[in-house]
């Protein structure tokens, strides 16, 4: 196809009329694929007399095409992928760079140089040799537009490897570019600020090259002195820059997100990564001390400081008005200052300034200003989503601000909490203005939990709240009711002791303030009233009889916000009120599916077409964030409902038809983010009713189509359910030959796709077991392909114990389901196959650790009980002669179970232990009296991600080489409290003692052959188990 014709096609599917534009989409995929394709396309976008916006267009469809085949081989491809030729990958490859210097728009060089990412990570080095110096050529032009194309270039060549864990490719890209962009980055600071924005522009993209470089590890060239002292006088220059009003727009929301404010936020970030990460030796985890403890020494002497001084020296102009700061930049100042608290070195320098820092930089943040007033009063919802939702207000100065104080209240509570503290009593007793009351009790709230925690401290909070919080409830601003709600519902959480008094004048206050006409205070007003609830029976009590509104209060500002904080509301009326809520249950119910309905509905109508070039099937579309979350969190709640009424049968039966509506159109829409919470539903409503209703088999399957098509990797999702339908609807399945097709094909899958994991394989033998111990008797046609998938594993090398255990089990319950026709199959499949897969199991019968679970040692007694029932015609030849070891075998297991169930109870009281734990959120004080460095929780969880990348990467190191790894943390296999069997009810003493005596009745002379075989041990240990099997039952 000629170019001309191309490019009318291209701008074809800008055509307004869509039929036109379906008509130009349909013929450019069936020519897409075509050898010499992207070369025409590459000549489309750098032809000056075509329109820019087909050549966008042309930019757009060849990013898809490179990012979604150029990586691809023969031998990784799917069949309806296509490869890109090599004379495309050539012309790539030798016109792209030359492109992005003639690119005529912004938007076509972001295309680009996604295109220029994606190429660089799989062919340099070996396939572009020349690229370094290709960029180096464009960095040293005299033409500003190849020196931003090199710039452009550098950035993409960092970003490809940024995530690399191996230190071999980015550190050498690293040593040869970054003199050159540092070199031009500190000429171009020789020119005065000014509304042209190519320096700017160059200038981010040099910094943000940096800051890509060293996300995983920093290179010896960035550590050497020929490095850190150019880069460390460019980034000190770029903090300092006073840039004049002209240079930026006199808006503050452009002003933020003009090229000289961006280039400063990442010279601070910069500066605050090579702290944070590598250059704070007090905080630098063993596992990085070899490769950056001298380095880090170096810097916190002789760079950090600086850093402070400068930092301070911006706060100072910034409070006193002789500059401005955005946002961005003051959360990293707010986090440089975070890390300076812990190290002794910098809090020395840090600790004469905390207290005018508080009163001066963080206390303005938390204050009430004009902006939050202008959301307060435009925009309710968001405002109540940004001060509440902790998710939402990341990476912004006020959350910066509060974390800074945290760090002090935790890290340096003798030198800085109670000054804190006597400066919120100041405010709040010089009779200030609102605002500034609302920011003393908002900074009175975040520190809640460690104001509880203080000896000399909480007991004074009862008359505090008295005195300057009960009194704002009567408030004529809004967010000063709705801060005295917060401040009651965070010390009522905090366990404060409230006399009955003013439990009551508050809780009164709080109830009122439900109805308050402000919405932002009617929801801190539920969250307030939830925490109450939780610990007060009083209060409980109190609202039980108007319990109804406030859930349907709850409900409507749900449905008003979206707020997934309100659910945990909404969960906790459910489980304080299951006796007042369980006649409404249905209709509670259905209230919330039409909300979550809702939120999906709008969710999918918001999820853009997928862009030209890009399979429909593989678009990563992404629907609204708040909403996803906001319909997790209600079918969390709907999941509490079906908990908290599961001791009502009938009406969880009623209950369960309301909720499948919403499982199925989760489920038919492939709402894969939802898949989660419904299988959870799914699991719950079928595991608590020990039933399958017959409107639940369409998502069975709905399941099985899922798995086959879209959701092949939700198979550990799945499998709860899964079990529960074999388990529960055994009944169904004997009678559906088609269903039984469906779970055998999801067993065979899971064991021979490539595209799944261990983890899946695993899964898919518990499917495998479910099936055999569910549907004996009904799956007699299919025992020989479930035994030859698990044998034509049984020599694979497998990463996991738990794989290998898993697999072996299959082929255990194999024998239980029929001995004589399993160990048929398995010996006809090739000769002495049955004495192999005896010895692996014999293997680990004898070693605990191999077979450590309760379940383990009761399905392998139970699997050699139906092997000594055999008759002696039945049992294969070449077994005969160990068949006597069977029954040693079998009081291995026996002798080890009593402690596989004592490690299960202590497990589970641990659980509970920590569940307990999960909900106390327990903050530390340091009561130290000096300045010496901390190590703290944060510190010990950065060295724990620390260590742990440290293994992994040294593991996948030898992996590379071929060696072998002694690492044995993967050979554990945990012991799985919400696993449930049809083996739970048995009772294997008994099994064994009916099972031995069969084994006497039919084949004495083996059976005289293994008793008068056994050690004096292996006797007691016989009669012992002969006598617990006269007991009733044994608890297992």
């Amino acid at each position: 196809m000629d170019l001309q014709t191309l490019s009318n096609l291209f701008a074809a599917t800008l055509n307004s009329d869509p039929n036109a534009r379906r008509a130009a989409e349909l013929e450019i995929r069936k020519i897409g694929n075509e050898t010499g394709m992207i070369a025409a396309l590459l000549q489309i976008i750098a032809a000056d007399n075509i329109d820019i916006a087909t050549r966008q267009a042309c930019s757009v469809w060849m990013k898809n095409r490179v990012h979604g085949s150029y990586t691809l081989d023969a031998s990784s491809r799917r069949p309806e992928q296509a490869l890109i030729p090599n004379s495309d990958k050539e012309a790539l490859r030798g016109n792209l760079l030359q492109l992005l210097a003639a690119s005529p728009s912004r938007a076509i060089t972001l295309q680009l140089a996604n295109c220029l990412k994606t190429i660089i990570a799989h062919d340099f080095p070996s396939r572009w040799p020349e690229l370094i110096a290709a960029i180096k050529q464009l960095l040293t032009s005299n033409d500003i537009r190849h020196v931003h194309a090199g710039c452009v270039a550098t950035l993409e060549s960092v970003r490809a490897f940024r995530f690399r864990q191996k230190a071999d490719i980015l550190p050498n890209l690293v040593a040869e570019l970054f003199p050159t962009v540092v070199g031009i980055a500190t000429q171009m600071m020789q020119t005065p600020p000014s509304e042209s924005q190519e320096i700017p522009t160059m200038l981010h993209l040099i910094l943000k090259a940096y800051k890509t470089s060293m996300v995983v590890h920093l290179s010896p060239h960035q550590m050497s002195a020929e490095s850190i002292v150019p880069w460390g006088q460019l980034l000190f220059a770029v903090v300092n820059l006073q840039i004049p009003k002209e240079a930026v727009p006199e808006d503050e929301e452009d002003r933020e997100r003009s090229e000289w404010w961006r280039a400063k936020k990442w010279a601070y970030s910069i500066l605050g990564r090579l702290f944070h990460r590598y250059g704070n030796p007090s905080q630098l985890p063993t596992a990085m001390q070899s490769d950056y403890g001298a380095f880090a020494q170096h810097f916190v002497t002789m760079f950090a400081p600086e850093i402070l001084a400068i930092y301070l020296r911006q706060v100072e102009l910034f409070v006193s008005n002789q500059t401005w700061i955005s946002k961005k930049c003051q959360y990293q100042i707010f986090t440089f200052f975070n890390d300076c608290i812990k190290p002794k070195s910098t809090w020395t320098l840090l600790k004469p300034h905390v207290q005018t820092l508080v009163e001066t930089f963080v206390f303005p943040q938390l204050s009430f200003n004009a902006a939050k007033q202008n959301m307060w009063d435009h925009d309710p919802v968001d405002y109540i989503r940004i001060s509440v939702d902790e998710y939402e207000n990341f990476a912004t100065p006020v959350s910066a601000a509060t974390t800074f104080i945290f760090s002090l209240a935790s890290n340096r509570t003798k030198s800085a909490f109670m000054p804190i503290l006597g400066f919120i009593n100041g405010v709040l007793r010089s009779g200030a203005a609102a605002p500034q009351r609302f920011g003393a009790l908002n900074m009175t709230a975040a520190l809640g939990a460690w104001i509880m925690r203080h000896p000399d401290v909480k007991d004074n909070m009862e008359q505090f709240i008295v005195q300057f919080v009960t009194p704002e409830f009567s408030s004529p601003e809004g967010y000063m009711r709705a801060i005295a709600c917060e401040v009651v519902g965070t010390f009522t959480k905090e366990n404060l002791s409230w006399s009955d008094e003013h439990l009551n004048v508050n809780f009164r206050a709080v109830a009122a303030a439900l109805d308050d006409p402000e919405f932002p205070v009617r929801v801190q007003a539920a969250l307030a009233l939830t925490e109450m609830i939780v610990l007060h029976d009083s209060v409980k009590n109190a609202v039980a009889p108007q319990v109804g509104k406030v859930v349907q209060d709850l409900l409507k500002m749900s449905d008003e916000t979206d707020l997934e904080i309100l659910n945990r509301s909404m969960e906790v009326m459910v489980e304080a009120f299951q006796t007042e809520l369980l006649p409404v249950a249905a209709q509670l119910t259905a209230r919330l599916c039409d909300s979550y309905l809702r939120l999906v509905k709008e969710n999918l109508a918001s999820i853009p077409e997928a862009e030209l070039g890009i399979d429909p099937s593989w678009d990563s579309a992404i629907g609204d964030d708040d909403k996803t979350y906001a319909a997790m969190g209600i079918a969390k709640t709907i999941g509490t409902i079906i908990t908290a009424i599961d001791s009502s049968p009938e009406i969880l039966a009623q209950v369960q038809e309301v909720i499948i509506p919403i499982i199925t159109f989760t489920l038919k829409n492939k709402i894969l983010d939802l898949f989660d919470s419904m299988y959870d539903l799914v699991d719950s409503l079928t595991f608590k009713l020990r039933s399958i209703s017959p409107n639940l088999w369409p998502v069975f399957e709905l399941t099985y189509n899922l798995f086959k098509s879209d959701a092949v990797d939700f198979l550990e999702e799945m499998l709860p359910s899964l079990d529960n339908f074999v388990s529960y609807g055994s009944e169904v399945i004997k009678t559906r030959p088609d269903y039984q097709r469906m779970l055998l094909d999801i067993y065979q899958t899971s064991i021979t796709s490539a595209q799944l994991g261990e983890n899946d394989r695993v899964n898919g033998c518990k499917l495998a077991e479910s099936i055999l111990l569910n549907l004996r008797g009904s799956v007699d046609d299919s025992l020989q392909m479930i035994i030859v998938t698990a044998l034509g594993q049984l020599d694979k090398p497998m990463e996991t114990a738990a794989l290998r255990l898993a697999n072996l089990e299959v082929l255990v319950n194999g024998v239980l389901y029929n001995p004589a026709a399993a160990l048929h199959i398995i010996e006809s499949t090739q000769p002495g196959m049955a004495r192999k897969f005896f010895d692996a199991w014999f293997a680990s019968i004898n070693d605990h650790a191999k077979m450590p679970r309760v379940h383990d040692k009761k399905l392998s007694i139970m699997a050699l009980c139906a092997l000594l029932e055999m008759a002696p015609g039945s049992i294969p030849e070449s077994l005969n002669e160990g068949w006597p070891a069977i029954v040693g075998g079998v009081l291995k297991l026996f002798k080890d179970l009593p402690g596989a169930i004592e490690a299960r109870k202590a497990l589970e009281e641990q659980e509970a232990d920590d569940d307990d734990d999960d909900l106390i959120d327990e903050k530390i004080l340091n009561m130290n009296e000096d300045d010496e460095d901390v190590w703290d929780e944060d510190s010990a969880y950065l060295e724990m991600l620390a260590n742990e990348g440290a293994r992994l990467r040294e593991k996948s190191e030898k992996a590379e080489a071929g060696e072998e790894d002694s690492d044995d943390e993967d050979d554990e296999i945990p012991e799985e409290l919400g696993y449930f069997s049809a083996l739970d009810n048995v009772n294997p003493y008994a099994s064994f003692k009916q099972a031995l005596t069969t084994f006497q009745m039919q084949n004495a002379p083996v059976y005289q052959a293994a008793t008068t075989s056994l050690n004096l041990e292996q006797q007691t240990l016989l009669m012992e188990v002969m006598r617990r099997a006269e007991q009733p039952a044994v608890a297992a």
